[in-house]
């Protein structure tokens, strides 16, 4: 089994993440990117579906296990370009010319529940799995780009919550809030999801330049807010 695969519904792809917990890791973002540009270059397709193939987690985020050694040994180049890459993911989502759908099937954790605010719209499985940023209690700030892929989509009442406290939200909290569209049972998750997703289909052009207006701010603070964490090479991580 591919980390990432994908079929195609109709005008509607359907990207399924599987590896696992869904670490970033170089070799999953790269598995990300690369699935993303055969999408937009080799079908049709004008609306993206995300979702994972584990039984209970969307995404956990950032990959530790490899990030910390990668710091501790003071390479200071690999972790930069991880971070890089990862910014990579995020701008790509924000901007691709595809109207995005998460299909949140499990636990949403730190990176993870920003790759999720990354996408026009959320559906969420409300049996199992929580929307969370633990970074508060691992000694991990956001970056500035970070907090604007994550002010996109969550109210600035909630997201203050959210970072301060580390609180677990539900994806009946989430829908209150409107940082989802809908909470599904895992049952009807990926047929609302698709539902929803096969009654867009707008061109491409539109959709993109509409992104390009809408997030320029994300862009900015990605491409240039960020510079100078990632370039100072002080990871606080851990």
């Amino acid at each position: 089994m591919a980390v990432i695969d994908y079929i195609v519904d109709g005008h509607v792809a359907v990207v399924t993440l599987n590896s696992g917990e869904n670490h970033f890791n170089p070799s999953f973002l790269q598995s990300f990117l690369s699935v993303l540009d055969e999408v937009e270059s080799q079908t049709d397709a004008t609306t993206l579906v995300v979702t994972s193939s584990h039984e209970k987690i969307f995404s956990n985020g950032i990959d530790l296990a490899w990030l910390v050694p990668v710091i501790q040994k003071g390479d200071v180049q690999g972790a930069k370009a991880f971070f890089y890459m990862l910014n990579r993911l995020f701008k790509r989502i924000v901007t691709y010319p595809l109207v995005t759908v998460a299909a949140i099937s499990g636990h949403a954790f730190a990176g993870g529940a920003i790759l999720c605010c990354a996408f026009d719209f959320r559906f969420m499985r409300s049996d199992r799995g929580f929307f969370c940023f633990p970074e508060v209690d691992l000694g991990i700030p956001f970056m500035p780009g970070m907090n604007a892929l994550l002010k996109k989509a969550i109210p600035m009442y909630k997201l203050e919550e959210m970072e301060y406290t580390g609180n677990r939200l539900t994806a009946a909290v989430c829908e209150q809030h409107h940082i989802i569209t809908q909470a599904c049972s895992m049952q009807d998750l990926m047929p609302q999801t698709l539902s929803f997703a096969k009654s867009v289909n707008k061109k491409r052009a539109v959709v993109q330049e509409m992104k390009l207006r809408l997030n320029k701010d994300i862009v900015h603070a990605i491409d240039i807010e960020d510079l100078p964490y990632i370039e100072s090479g002080k990871f606080n991580i851990g």
